[in-house]
């Protein structure tokens, strides 16, 4: 979890890059940038807002032969070592950024490269170094009163509303790349910003193997269950896994599969299927790992808990109790209509 509210922004550097392959430039600031506290406020919302609306899918740095060879990780440990030569490193990041900045689809924009203090991560207060781009510019008007008249100007400039590209690089776990966060909200040049620039891989945490696992879950729900069964049962066993995850601080496979596969039959199929798909979620020798509580709650938000027929009719389960579709929703086969159906037992309607 992190907690960005007391966060403060210690020093800032301004650049701005151009598209290396229509030839524009590049512009390195001098100095720092000089703010005030007015701008300093604004300026935080601008760049953080978007990192506490977002998940936290952490990455970390990573380089095929060793961090040391990382480009960013060598400038971003240089910042923490000795955050008063920030401003000189900045512009060694910029460069890096710069010459990642070929691709036609690439805009040019302004670089903002800021050490942060007081970020709040898993409990621990930590240094940080933001590194933010804006990108897309829009119109608005500027007024100017001449005499008895009232003059409008067309300008250009950023919203402060909406950051383009953001990473938020926090000074912990080092040996593994630090932990990172990213944000990028133009989807058509990502694997510039992540891979080209960042460069870098998923961290594999306890919110990472959740996620991981969950989305393995809903998936065999999906191949599996859903074939061999029906959609309530494909519902039901999804409904089982969250709340299993939920309830247990520690998962545990063999327990996990007891408890949440009804039909014994499935359990053979659960075990080839994660033979056969693990790698795709990265989870092949994953059998015991504490249990991350923001991951199973984004995962229990973003798990189809509905059954469409196909006479334009709807049954919505209820995730938070899962024994009420098994005890009073009953699926059959009406002979004389030659369909299925669902009965479903109640005592009252309830008001909505």
């Amino acid at each position: 979890m992190i907690n960005l509210y007391s966060t403060q922004i210690a020093s800032l550097s301004i650049h701005r890059v151009g598209n290396k392959s229509r030839n524009e430039s590049m512009l390195l600031s001098e100095t720092p940038f000089k703010m005030d506290d007015e701008l300093r406020t604004l300026l935080k919302e601008f760049f953080l807002k978007p990192f506490r609306d977002k998940e936290e899918n952490y990455f970390q740095f990573s380089h095929e032969a060793d961090l040391e060879f990382h480009e960013l990780f060598t400038a971003v440990t240089k910042i923490f070592e000795s955050p008063e030569n920030t401003h000189e490193v900045s512009k060694q990041i910029t460069k890096y950024l710069f010459d990642q900045s070929q691709h036609p689809h690439i805009k040019s924009g302004e670089v903002y490269i800021a050490f942060l203090e007081n970020l709040q991560i898993d409990g621990e207060k930590v240094d940080g170094v933001g590194i933010f781009k804006s990108e897309l510019k829009q119109d608005f008007l500027q007024f100017s009163e001449k005499e008895n008249q009232l003059e409008a100007l067309l300008q250009q400039g950023v919203n402060l509303n909406k950051l383009d590209k953001g990473a938020l690089i926090f000074n912990t776990k080092k040996e593994e790349g630090y932990k990172i966060l990213s944000v990028d909200s133009n989807r058509y040049d990502t694997k510039y910003w992540l891979e080209n620039f960042l460069g870098v891989d998923a961290f594999e945490d306890d919110n990472f193997y959740t996620k991981k696992y969950l989305k393995f879950c809903q998936d065999f729900a999906k191949d599996v269950v859903l074939p061999a069964e029906d959609k309530k049962e494909e519902v039901l066993f999804m409904n089982r896994a969250v709340n299993h995850f939920a309830k247990n601080d520690t998962f545990e496979e063999s327990s996990f599969v007891n408890e949440v596969i009804d039909n014994p039959d499935l359990i053979p199929e659960f075990n080839h299927y994660k033979v056969e798909k693990a790698p795709k979620y990265s989870i092949e020798d994953l059998t015991s790992f504490p249990i991350a509580n923001t991951a199973v709650t984004a995962a229990r938000k973003k798990i189809k808990n509905t059954i469409n027929l196909d006479t334009n009719i709807q049954i919505k389960m209820d995730f938070i109790n899962p024994e009420s579709a098994e005890r009073f929703v009953e699926k059959g086969w009406d002979e004389e209509k030659q369909m299925y159906y669902y009965l479903v037992y109640f005592n009252k309607e309830q008001k909505s």
